[in-house]
């Protein structure tokens, strides 16, 4: 058996080596070369933010390393085109922080007095303020490689205005104040809402505060990528996603959550939550319940779930609509593999692998972490490649994925995020 990297492993690879126009999760603008390159290395308060002011369709604004703090409220409301976006980048091999002397105001907020679209922020690091980015009106945004972190409130948020086409990914996000979340998106009820948007290959970690969500995607939020992002450390689940109120629904895949004070994910419905590994999650591994909306549609598929109390817990499954759990590893230590405390009426349950109570329709026992090449119940150890002698070959093929979490081509009917 060759042996695979660990995800974190390969999320690190694809952080550093992955380029704009290489990425499957970058807008289609992403490759088109700028037409007026500015190099900016003043200091001074307000400059930074004036010659962010003064850029036009096609200019790309090169930062050199220094400290740059606003002491006013900057707001950016520049625009490009698809033709000619606008590019804030820093330096190559630059550290460029961007600051404020308070946490009376954001450090950096985009479209929150107009629209702004096609528009790239790219290799930034933003720390103190209020909330570190706070997007507002924003659409074709490309927030990329960017550090945001030890901020007084939310590290970067989109809950202001209704935006579309944000494209996030590559930053790594930690230690946020207030509510404490890496990421919130949309806001309560589905007052403000975020679509069609690419949340991808972000690092985020120890979120606390008040909640401290790693990624928090609200209610009647719709048609979103959440995919390949490595969040461990949250006092709230790594992952929250509520659901899309009718809208087209949401994809969580590939991602490494770990080592939450709450579950590793929870998610209400709408959704379609596949090839993720979720390991020590102090309440569930997984858990699905009524919040600002109900469960309903939503498939949860070819997971690994390990977790010394409950794996998954479906508190509001029973008689919903489109309620799915396929080919999923499934291990609890001290409870049970599926806990679905108001019942299972209606559910399709096929081809888990399970350890822990569960009913005997639509599983087959494991063994326990030894099927794993190093897997621990804490997720210290998460290389949850499965070994030669694992008995996971059960997967219901209706329900089969062609690739696993690493995009390895899935050779037979194994279940689980991992193949071997």
């Amino acid at each position: 058996m060759l042996y695979r990297f660990l995800f974190a492993a390969l999320l690190l690879a694809s952080l550093t080596a992955l380029h704009a126009s290489e990425t499957r999760y970058a807008p289609a603008w992403a490759s088109i070369a700028p037409k007026r390159v500015i190099k900016h290395s003043n200091t001074r308060n307000d400059t930074l933010a004036n010659a962010v002011a003064g850029l036009q369709p096609g200019d790309q604004l090169v930062i050199a390393t220094g400290t740059y703090s606003v002491e006013r409220t900057w707001h950016v409301e520049v625009s490009g085109t698809a033709e000619a976006p606008i590019w804030i980048v820093a330096e190559e091999g630059a550290r460029v922080v961007l600051t404020r002397p308070d946490d009376k105001q954001n450090v950096v907020n985009i479209g929150q007095k107009s629209p702004v679209h096609h528009l790239c922020l790219r290799g930034l690091e933003i720390t103190g303020g209020s909330h570190g980015l706070r997007l507002g009106q924003c659409s074709e945004v490309w927030i990329d490689q960017c550090h945001i972190h030890h901020t007084g409130a939310v590290c970067l948020t989109a809950n202001s205005a209704n935006t579309s086409r944000l494209f996030l990914t590559r930053n790594h996000l930690h230690h946020g104040g207030g509510h404490g979340e890496g990421m919130y998106l949309g806001a309560n009820y589905g007052e403000f809402i975020m679509s069609e948007s690419v949340i991808a290959l972000n690092h985020i970690h120890n979120c606390k505060g008040e909640q401290g969500d790693g990624i928090e995607v609200k209610q009647g939020s719709w048609g979103n990528l959440i995919a390949e992002n490595d969040i461990h450390d949250t006092q709230y689940p790594c992952i929250t996603v509520y659901g899309t109120a009718g809208k087209p629904v949401n994809i969580i895949e590939r991602n490494l959550c770990r080592r939450s004070d709450d579950s590793a994910m929870q998610v209400q419905g709408e959704a379609i939550v596949r090839n993720n590994v979720l390991i020590g999650g102090k309440g569930s591994g997984f858990a699905s319940l009524d919040h600002q909306g109900k469960s309903l549609n939503l498939q949860v598929i070819h997971n690994t779930i390990i977790n010394t109390g409950d794996a998954f817990k479906g508190s509001s499954w029973n008689a919903r609509e489109g309620m799915i759990l396929a080919n999923n590893i499934l291990y609890s230590r001290d409870k049970s593999a599926m806990n679905f405390p108001k019942g299972k009426e209606g559910v399709t349950i096929t081809g888990n692998i399970v350890l822990g109570d569960a009913p005997k329709q639509g599983t087959t026992r494991g063994r326990g972490l030894e099927d794993f090449v190093s897997l621990s119940w804490d997720g210290e150890k998460h290389d949850a490649t499965l070994t030669v002698e694992a008995p996971f070959d059960h997967a219901d093929s209706k329900y089969l994925l062609d690739t696993d979490l690493i995009g390895a081509k899935r050779a037979g009917s194994l279940s689980g995020a991992m193949a071997r």
